[in-house]
C-alpha cells in the first residue's frame, strides 16, 4: 500500500468534512443521490466518449497502480546490471541464458535477450527505446483518463446544480420548501469539484509520478544493457548507472 496516496487522500477528503460538519452541516446532507448519480456517471459517461471501453475496463489495473508502493530500487537494479556485466565476463554473453529465464520484468529480459543475441548496440537502441515510447504512450492513456475525468466533473456538477434550481423554481408556491431544495440543488456542484480536486486530478498527477519512475527505471536498464553489450566494465558501467541517482541515494546505498 502507497501510504502517501492514502494519507492524501484522508487528509484532504477529512479536512472537507471536518470543516463542514465544525460549521453545523450534516453528513446527510451531503448524500443527495440525483446529485451524486449526475456527477459521478455523467463525468463518467463524457469522458468514455472521448476513449475506449478498454481504457474504461483499466480503471481497477490504473486505481492498482496509484495504491500500490511502488518496489522499484535503483540500486538493486545497478547491482543486478553489474552482475551481469562481471558474469558475461567471466563466462561470455551465453553465460547470461540462465539470467533471462530468471528475470520477471519484462523489459529487462528483453534487454539481455538482445544482448544474448548479439544485436548491434544502435539497433538494440532503437529496439528498447520503441518499447519505451510503446510503454509510455500506454500510460499516457490512463493519465489523460483522468485529466478529463477531473475537467467534466465540475461542469456536471453545474449542470446538476442548474437542473435542482430549476426543480426548485418550479416550487416556487412552496416557501417552506425552495430553501430546502436550492440546498439540495448545489450539492452537485460541491460534488463535482470535490471529485475532480481530491479524487480525479490527484490520481492522473500519481498515475504521472508513478509512469517517471518507471521510465527512470527503464532508461537505467536500457544503458546498462548497451554497456554490457560494448564490453565496458563492469567498474565503468556502475559508475555511470550511479549518475542516474541523486547523491542522496548513491549515499544511501
Amino acid at each position: 500500500m502507497d501510504l502517501a496516496t492514502l494519507a492524501g487522500l484522508i487528509v484532504g477528503i477529512g479536512a472537507v468534512l471536518a470543516a463542514f460538519l465544525m460549521d453545523g452541516g450534516s453528513l446527510g446532507a451531503l448524500f443527495h443521490l440525483p446529485a451524486v448519480i449526475i456527477v459521478i456517471f455523467g463525468t463518467l459517461g463524457a469522458a468514455t466518449v472521448t476513449t475506449s471501453f478498454s481504457t474504461l475496463a483499466n480503471i481497477p489495473n490504473l486505481l492498482k497502480i496509484v495504491f500500490t508502493a511502488s518496489n522499484s530500487n535503483s540500486i538493486q537494479q545497478i547491482d543486478s546490471i553489474v552482475a551481469l556485466a562481471e558474469k558475461a565476463r567471466r563466462e561470455g554473453i551465453l553465460g547470461l541464458e540462465k539470467n533471462f529465464r530468471q528475470t520477471s520484468n519484462p523489459f529487462f529480459k528483453k534487454a539481455i535477450q538482445l544482448v544474448i543475441d548479439g544485436t548491434e548496440v544502435t539497433q538494440m537502441r532503437n529496439i528498447l527505446e520503441t518499447e519505451m515510447a510503446y510503454t509510455g504512450e500506454r500510460h499516457q492513456t490512463g493519465i489523460k483518463f483522468f485529466q478529463k475525468l477531473g475537467g467534466f466533473s465540475p461542469t456536471l456538477g453545474i449542470i446538476g446544480t442548474v437542473l435542482g434550481l430549476i426543480h426548485a423554481l418550479s416550487r416556487v408556491d412552496e416557501p417552506g420548501n425552495i430553501a430546502i431544495a436550492i440546498a439540495g440543488a448545489f450539492i452537485a456542484t460541491l460534488w463535482g469539484i470535490a471529485m475532480a480536486n481530491l479524487c480525479y486530478l490527484p490520481i492522473s498527477d500519481k498515475l504521472r509520478y508513478r509512469h517517471r519512475q518507471e521510465t527512470e527505471s527503464l532508461e537505467l536498464i536500457l544503458e546498462g544493457m548497451i554497456s554490457i553489450q560494448s564490453g565496458e566494465s563492469p567498474r565503468m558501467i556502475r559508475n555511470k548507472l550511479l549518475s542516474f541517482l541523486t547523491p542522496q541515494q548513491r549515499y544511501n546505498k
